[in-house]
């Protein structure tokens, strides 16, 4: 064994160790506060070491970036450990408040997580658009210099069951993708059970089928010097066609029991039978477990052998808890070892009591390796965090006149952008789950190009037929088109998102979407979210304003999940006035990166950033007039402002967000005749008017009498008796919380149910958002004569 070798083997132990301390650790020595099992891993972190240290300590190069599969968590903080990158005090805290988390989190954890990984599936996939997000950039003038690297999944085979796996390689062969890893920990063993005999010939092809090299890492240094004895052909048949239970539940059992099914299988066959006995029971025990995952010198080879940029498959088999007690059984997944057996597999790694954490506990000689460490070149930058500069901002003003829809405004807004010059156009990419057309899209892509790293004529173009979309695919291209899957726009959205940090050059995400099918991605917009990546995402159409296109096209929750996704501020503008000052401020807000201390004017934590959520429509509405006061666009980031202020004798309030206003309005106007002081109050965000509101309680809680929220100051005027009629095209329980503000009774109004086709009109009249069914509440719910004639004559 080379002098590498030796130190890979040497480091593999100590991360094999130091995971299973760490968790053991955390279960069964660190005092108990609530009596549940906290957990960890063992037998999944175990499958992965090897895998995990030829990778980081001989593959990787500074540019590389890694998801790490969940499980191997507490691998990959040992190993920062051992390289300096992380503290015992978080080691010790391990599932702890404040300690090193469950799985990997580039916000949450302090050492240098890539890409935060969890929700299985979602960690693999996105190394894939990574991959693409440094093709866009790199193809860039103003991104010729950024460094370019392999993007690289360590994936548990279970993740394989997950749907968006096979989203993204498909997208991925689309785009011609290049320069991805992804290593598949081929334990065969899940949650529940054994993986089903057979499965790698299927993986295989689908990665064959979309342009993948297969790389099959199935047997070990030395199971291969055993192959090249005499009988060894034999034994390797033996292990090729041995099923997936019968090879785990022998790997738990012992080298007597290998020893024994192996000469009962292939019986007195003289060289076999040699091989065989030439070993001891643990001999035989470690040669049988001697996978390919699970040797360090074979992993290293395998990647030491690409040479090539092509997406490669490294299917590497492992056995689940290799090197410990609880290897191969089929509870392992959830297992742990009991303090028994852990206090001889500690004498058996030889570590002694009280150097549990010391990070070199039983290595010879501790200074030549730390001097192979300090030479790895994975690790020789330190902390790979880039940083770009922000971009900055020009004003963006949209004065109609006439009626006009909140998606065309987008739209027609992302035109002016691309005819200039700008750094910030320079900088946009969009994206769409083919749906660029129908949401406003057209005009920036027929300016700015697609996205292709080879040029691709448009023949459309080319035999002079007329058409509005200008299909041009170029390197200098803006955007990036994608097939009809929601979950590859989120995690697209989420790559790009952190391209500042990831390769040191911002981008600014912008992906359109249905409105509806945002829930098809929640999934995936959740992950991106919580990795901090930032992007404008823009849901359009929405509600039952886009009546003729039915219920299964006619959101009713968007609202709920912009308010309660965290990292996320959530708009539903209703005028084109509103939609310019909203962008304008989103485009900077996606850049900051503060300390996250509140303002004191809204108590929103609006310098740490992050993402924004527009929630638009199709249907054209008649707008205000122009509105330049300082009030009026500082309200509208804020959450809202008065359209009609409230007199101080105000029986009603209307509360709308979003494309109802003009029903809003309608209805005030003909309340006005018969009640007192009627206010409108225009909702941009119910998201950062309840996160005001929310976060002002907590100051005052902690002793900060003064705190007051923008919510609070819109509401403090209000007389006691006043009502509170709010209205969405969404789920009524979007505002529903604003009387709570100032104490005063609220009817929600909004969709609770299915909607169906129709008019805009029908559809309003019969989920109860029209300006007739406003006034029905007030009339009949609240005090106060209605005018003579009733509603209906008010409305004619």
């Amino acid at each position: 064994m080379t002098a590498d070798l030796e130190h890979l083997k040497t480091i593999e132990q100590r991360l094999l160790w130091l995971s299973h301390w760490m968790i053991h650790h955390a279960n069964h020595i660190r005092p108990k506060v609530d009596g549940i099992k906290i957990g960890g891993h063992q037998d999944s972190s175990a499958s992965m070491v090897s895998i995990m240290t030829a990778l980081y300590f001989s593959a990787l190069r500074p540019e590389d970036r890694v998801a790490v599969k969940p499980h191997a968590s507490p691998v990959f903080h040992a190993m920062q450990y051992l390289m300096g990158n992380q503290t015992r005090e978080n080691m010790e805290n391990f599932r702890g408040f404040g300690g090193v988390q469950s799985y990997p989190s580039r916000t949450k954890d302090i050492d240098d997580v890539d890409f935060s990984t969890g929700s299985v599936g979602l960690g693999v996939a996105i190394t894939s658009f990574a991959s693409l997000v440094q093709d866009y950039i790199a193809a860039k003038p103003w991104g010729a210099d950024a460094p370019m690297g392999r993007m690289v999944a360590l994936v548990g085979d279970a993740e394989l069951d997950e749907g968006n796996i096979y989203e993204t390689l498909q997208e991925g062969w689309k785009n011609d993708l290049r320069n991805c890893w992804w290593v598949i920990d081929y334990n065969r063993q899940s949650l529940d059970g054994i993986v089903r005999e057979g499965l790698f010939e299927r993986i295989e092809k689908i990665f064959d089928a979309f342009g993948w090299d297969v790389v099959r890492v199935k047997h070990g240094a030395l199971q291969r010097a055993a192959f090249a004895e005499p009988g060894g052909d034999k034994l390797r048949d033996w292990i090729d066609t041995c099923p997936n239970q019968e090879y785990s539940a022998l790997t738990f059992m012992g080298g007597a029991v290998w020893r024994k099914r192996l000469l009962d299988d292939l019986g007195d066959q003289g060289e076999v039978t040699a091989l065989i006995e030439r070993r001891s029971d643990d001999e035989l025990a470690a040669l049988m477990e001697n996978l390919g995952g699970n040797c360090v010198a074979t992993m290293a080879e395998a990647f030491a052998a690409i040479d090539h940029d092509r997406p490669t498959c490294f299917l590497a088999y492992t056995i689940k808890g290799w090197g410990t007690p609880i290897a191969g059984h089929k509870d392992n997944h959830g297992g742990l070892m009991n303090t028994t057996q852990f206090a001889s597999w500690q004498a058996h790694m030889g570590v002694p009591e009280g150097k549990e954490w010391d990070p070199f506990a039983t290595v010879p000689d501790p200074a030549t390796l730390r001097d192979f460490l300090s030479k790895v070149p994975f690790f020789a930058k330190g902390i790979r965090r880039y940083h770009d500069d922000r971009i900055a901002v020009p004003d963006i003003d949209f004065d109609t006149n006439r009626e006009v829809s909140t998606q065309t405004v987008f739209g027609k807004i992302l035109d002016d952008i691309a005819k200039g010059d700008s750094t910030l156009a320079d900088r946009i990419m969009t994206t769409s789950p083919d749906v660029t057309g129908t949401t406003s899209l057209g005009p920036w892509v027929n300016r700015r190009k697609l996205f292709a790293r080879t040029e691709q004529a448009d023949a459309f173009i080319e035999h002079r037929i007329p058409s509005t979309a200008k299909w041009e695919f170029a390197p200098e291209g803006q955007h990036i088109e994608l097939g009809i899957a929601e979950m590859n726009l989120m995690l697209l959205l989420g790559a790009a998102g952190l391209s500042h940090s990831l390769f040191g050059k911002r981008l600014i995400p912008i992906g359109t979407v249905y409105d509806p099918f945002v829930a098809r991605g929640l999934d995936a917009l959740n992950y991106a979210c919580y990795q901090d990546a930032r992007f404008l995402l823009v849901g359009t159409p929405s509600g039952v304003t886009l009546a003729p296109e039915g219920g299964a096209h006619q959101s009713l929750g968007t609202p709920l999940i912009g308010m309660s996704q965290d990292g996320l501020a959530a708009f539903e503008p209703a005028f084109a006035d509103e939609l310019a000052a909203i962008m304008q401020w989103a485009f900077d807000y996606l850049q900051r990166d503060g300390a996250g201390d509140p303002d004191e004017r809204t108590w929103l934590r609006d310098e740490t950033g992050g993402s924004v959520y527009l929630r638009l429509t199709t249907n054209p509405i008649e707008q205000p007039g122009k509105r330049a006061d300082d009030t009026f666009r500082q309200g509208t980031i804020d959450g809202g402002y008065w359209l009609r202020k409230p007199g101080p004798n105000c029986e009603v309030l209307i509360a709308y967000q979003g494309a109802v206003a003009p029903e809003a309005i309608k209805a005030a106007g003909l309340l006005a005749e018969d009640r007192k002081d009627i206010g409108v109050l225009a909702v941009t965000s119910a998201d950062r008017l309840n996160a005001g509101w929310t976060a002002a309680q907590r100051a005052r809680s902690r002793g900060n009498a003064g705190a007051r929220s923008h919510a609070e100051r819109l509401m403090q005027d209000l007389p006691p008796h006043c009502r509170i009629i709010t209205v969405i095209d969404g789920h009524p329980a979007t505002l529903s919380w604003l009387g709570a503000v100032a104490g005063h009774r609220t009817i929600p109004l909004g969709v609770e149910h299915f909607g169906q086709t129709g008019t805009i009109g029908d559809l309003y009249h019969h989920h109860g958002i029209d300006a007739a069914s406003i006034m029905e509440k007030v009339h009949g719910l609240t005090e106060g004569s209605a005018a003579q004639g009733g509603i209906a004559a008010l409305l004619n």
